[in-house]
């Protein structure tokens, strides 16, 4: 079963970003095993930054693990997890790439694939089995994962002539901007990023001096 979450739910992170422009990953890749009756499942955590990567991982666990019954995932892309799937490959619905998902979520993590795969052990787990075991073996490879802190940042070129060169680096140093590239001559331009939860309060004070002209590049 492959699911999508509604717009609703993507201007709800978006909204929520206004206030909070930190997310979390998973560092590296990580395993994690779960054991029940007989069957055996395998987590496989990957950070991962698009849909095209999401299917060469995909692929590599199939290839992996061919003779497995079933290869269960969840994902979430994007900063304001604006792309979540989750997909039971055969299993009952909802019974294994739903609480995959659910681990994702509660470890508030995003840019993550977790597939986890099943070895059929010959005895019937039920739906309450099944959902605990996707659940455990997705929380397995989570508890193996260093997680990491980034920032969500917008970026934009300011230009400007080289007598106000002096402005533009005290408003730098002013909001701590991380400077991304510079172009000294004449006509001056220089690149910076800022976390977008201080994005207004920059441009605006950019703006404020007539002789800079801001534009904005980017967020990431």
């Amino acid at each position: 079963m492959d699911w999508d979450f509604t717009f609703s739910l993507r201007y709800l992170y978006l909204f929520l970003l206004i206030f909070d422009d930190k997310y979390k990953e998973v560092k590296s890749p990580t395993t994690g095993i779960y054991k029940e009756k007989g069957s055996k499942f395998t987590a496989y955590s990957y950070p991962v930054y698009s849909e095209e990567e999401i299917k060469e991982k995909l692929e590599a666990v199939k290839k992996l693990e061919h003779s497995a019954r079933h290869h269960c995932y969840a994902y979430i892309l994007n900063p304001d997890k604006s792309a979540q799937r989750a997909n039971d490959d055969g299993e009952p619905s909802s019974t294994a790439g739903k609480p995959i998902l659910g681990q994702i979520l509660s470890n508030d993590l995003t840019n993550i694939l977790i597939v986890v795969v099943r070895y059929f052990g010959g005895v019937k787990l039920g739906v309450s089995g099944l959902i605990r075991s996707y659940k455990t073996a997705a929380a397995e490879a989570i508890s193996e994962a260093t997680i990491i802190s980034k920032t969500i940042k917008d970026q934009y070129e300011v230009s400007f002539k080289y007598p106000q060169m002096n402005d533009v680096m005290r408003l730098v140093k002013e909001f701590d901007l991380e400077v991304m590239n510079t172009d000294f001559q004449i006509e001056c331009k220089l690149i910076f990023a800022v976390p977008k939860s201080k994005t207004d309060t920059v441009v605006d004070t950019f703006k404020k001096n007539h002789e800079l002209r801001i534009k904005y590049l980017k967020t990431s």
